[in-house]
């Protein structure tokens, strides 16, 4: 399918977006600058923004997401752009520079890279308003002594509720069959994190097959855990009996090169948390690495050896297709929604953290 076909099919069933897009009023004017990820779903609120006159910067959450085709044909529509796929770490930092140096009016992000620098240097000012959309970003920017109203929409129920709790590990064990040809039976799947992403891994991962075991540091959410059902053990009992490891947690090095070294032999290891990092892949420089097959790199030593999917980037965009579109249509105009809320809304909020308000976005469900 050419990218004008696969964009077409995206955008019939976009149906929810298409609404906010159409009461976007006049952009002339904004300068929104993102760090999202850049896949072709998110195209039908950018290509709306700027055929309503809006300027646009691209930058990335996560350089393992970007698809180059979506960056390119949004620069055509006048947007601008630094970012590429699998871009190095200092080039995707360079390009956060960039897009603040272009001195947006608002800011619309995944994690937080762009308010962070923003709110550590004196050197840039200007924004009226930013948008937040992962837990890590909203934690992040609590900390800060925020110079403008950030509106927080990753807390609202039908974000949580449906991206995080039902789309993550749908997409996540989609993917993870097209890329190993291999089903969850009578395979052990342990998930680290047991908040709404690994709640969702656990469940999708019991309905095709697998053999749930759930690591959690939190002994409230250990016992909700229980309490669903699920077996449960310390983490660093759990890896040495799995076939395959999740790491759902939004924490760098969450599993370490101890544990990776302790793994069975042909044990697969699966990120989908927003970081890239959660697996501490970099440590083990005593490993062979090859590519295997797409997406499935080998990490051997000797007789030891383990299956990294993605090399650790987040597995169900950077190797899937991410949430379905129905569902991502959800996601995409709640974001859509707060941006123009924070167009519209912005001055009349105080500096600091907001939850996107019900009337922001309720008529557009």
């Amino acid at each position: 399918m050419s990218f004008t076909q696969n964009l077409a099919w995206n955008q019939r069933h976009m149906l929810r977006t298409e609404k906010v897009v159409s009461q976007l009023q006049d952009c002339h004017g904004k300068r929104l600058a993102i760090s999202t990820h850049l896949d072709i779903k998110m195209v039908a609120f950018y290509e709306g923004y700027l055929k309503r006159g809006g300027k646009l910067f691209l930058t990335t959450c996560n350089p393992t997401t970007v698809r180059d085709e979506v960056v390119e044909y949004l620069v055509s529509l006048g947007a601008e752009a630094c970012a590429w796929k699998n871009m190095s770490a200092s080039d995707w930092q360079d390009s956060l520079h960039k897009a603040l140096q272009w001195k947006p009016t608002h800011i619309c992000e995944f994690g937080a890279q762009l308010g962070n620098l923003y709110h550590s240097s004196s050197t840039y000012n200007g924004v009226l308003a930013s948008l937040e959309g992962t837990g890590s970003g909203v934690s992040t920017l609590d900390k800060l002594s925020l110079t403008h109203p950030v509106f927080n929409w990753d807390d609202l129920d039908a974000k949580e509720g449906l991206h995080n709790r039902h789309m993550v590990g749908l997409s996540a064990w989609q993917a993870f069959m097209e890329r190993t040809h291999l089903s969850l039976h009578e395979k052990k799947v342990v998930i680290i994190g047991y908040g709404l992403v690994g709640q969702g891994c656990a469940a999708s991962a019991k309905s095709f097959g697998g053999q749930v075991i759930i690591a959690e540091n939190d002994p409230s959410r250990t016992l909700l855990a229980a309490y669903d059902g699920w077996h449960t053990a310390h983490l660093n009992d759990a890896i040495k009996q799995a076939d395959v490891v999740v790491t759902a947690t939004g924490v760098s090095g969450v599993l370490n090169e101890t544990m990776l070294s302790e793994l069975k032999p042909g044990t697969f290891v699966m990120n989908v948390g927003h970081v890239s990092n959660e697996i501490k892949l970099g440590a083990m420089t005593a490993y062979k690495i090859s590519e295997v097959m797409p997406e499935i790199y080998e990490y051997r030593h000797g007789e030891h050896y383990f299956y990294a999917l993605s090399n650790g980037a987040m597995f169900n965009l950077t190797a899937g297709y991410g949430d379905s579109l129905n569902a991502f249509d959800v996601s995409l105009a709640l974001m859509a929604a707060g941006v123009k809320h924070m167009f519209e809304e912005s001055d009349k909020f105080e500096n600091g953290m907001h939850l996107l308000p019900d009337q922001a976005w309720k008529p557009f469900l």
